[in-house]
């Protein structure tokens, strides 16, 4: 079991979302993005919650060095899995 604490963030306009989770808490890392999109009160987004799925899900398969290069342009919705963020296992 690592100790390391991994951190992913998500700035729009004056708004900041981060997150820190270590290998216990992955999980409920990624159902809390899927609450934080499917509430319509806040302004994160499905699109959002994709995008910082797949890094969570990195941390978890990659090491420093891939995780620490540039994350990529993503050119459509279909690269975002979605059907890993409305899974059931996601949402919890």
């Amino acid at each position: 079991m690592s100790q390391d604490i991994n951190v992913i963030a998500l700035v729009k306009g004056e708004e900041r979302y981060v997150f820190l989770f270590n290998d216990e808490t992955r999980a409920e890392t990624l159902r809390t993005l899927g609450r934080y999109a499917s509430n319509p009160d806040m302004s994160f987004s499905w699109y959002d919650a994709a995008v910082l799925s797949q890094k969570v899900r990195r941390t978890a398969t990659c090491t420093d060095e891939e995780l620490n290069r540039d994350f990529g342009e993503i050119d459509s919705f279909d690269e975002l899995m979605f059907d890993d963020i409305l899974s059931d296992d996601f949402l919890g």
